[in-house]
């Protein structure tokens, strides 16, 4: 199986990244991983790329970031991919499959809707993931859950509470969507030797990040289709420490949380997990 990262920030390109190039690749490479998705904060996020620049250059200096940990990673065979996160109101989502001249050519994708943003990815050959769906943290005012405008979700993020990652595997198996998993990491010199990193376990290896995204899709359709296919036993295999996916004695179904309709707005909605009677809008 080859091991990859789905989901990483530069200090280069992300205002909230501490670590470049060399500390990343040496830290993937030592625990065994083929390669690397660089996925910085996008237009709609915490970029620290000055959003008042023309696209053109907005697009080559948000690129910097993927540039410099592609450049170390050639030193050492470490494959490193494009890609990126999008902010909307509290909702993320981690675009793969295109590169920089794709992104130059459509400046609608800085500030587009979640709709228009998928047609757009589709249509040049991506897929869009679901980021940490279930975050409650103190700068989200709501969980909105966006399973009409993406492929999938990050069923598992090293930076999660394992509880939210208890609540996000739910939902995949409940509305059979492709799961991935991803470490969020930020820094990877505060990462041990014995510390687990998150991603994604997939049997052919990668020779762009086109190709995850076609595996991703493939697996969406095939889940669409075959209604005794788990979502669990996809080609996409979650590379997560063990028990991360069961809840603490005392923890709880979460806490509300909302999904987001044809038009982009919050609908109420509770997931219970014992029953799964919860309802997609």
């Amino acid at each position: 199986m080859y091991l990859y990262e789905t989901h990483m920030h530069t200090v280069i390109s992300s205002a909230c990244g501490k670590s470049a190039g060399k500390e990343h690749v040496r830290l993937y490479r030592d625990k065994g991983y083929q390669g690397v998705f660089v996925t910085d904060h996008f237009f709609g996020g915490n970029t620290c790329v000055p959003r008042d620049l023309p696209w053109s250059e907005w697009a080559k200096r948000f690129h910097a970031g993927f540039e410099d940990v592609w450049n170390e990673g050639q030193k050492v065979g470490l494959d490193v991919f494009f890609g990126w996160e999008q902010c909307y109101a509290d909702d993320e989502y981690l675009v793969y499959g295109l590169d920089l001249n794709w992104l130059i050519q459509h400046p609608e994708i800085a500030t587009c809707t979640r709709q228009r943003q998928l047609e757009l990815i589709h249509e040049g050959g991506g897929c869009v993931i679901q980021a940490h769906p279930f975050r409650f943290r103190a700068y989200n005012r709501y969980v909105r859950l966006g399973l009409r405008f993406c492929d999938g979700i990050e069923a598992a993020n090293k930076g999660n509470v394992a509880r939210w990652d208890v609540y996000a595997r739910h939902m995949g198996l409940m509305y059979r969507k492709v799961m991935t998993a991803g470490s969020d990491n930020h820094d990877s010199t505060r990462i041990g030797p014995n510390e687990d990193v998150f991603g994604v376990a997939l049997e052919k290896k990668l020779s762009c990040g086109q190709d995850y995204a076609r595996v991703i899709l493939k697996e969406k359709e095939r889940l669409e289709t075959d209604q005794s296919l788990s979502p669990e036993h996809t080609a996409v295999g979650l590379h997560v420490p063990d028990g991360r996916f069961e809840l603490a004695e005392g923890e709880q179904e979460p806490e509300d949380s909302w999904f987001l309709d044809e038009h982009e707005q919050r609908v109420p909605t509770h997931l219970y997990f014992d029953t799964y009677p919860a309802r997609q809008v």
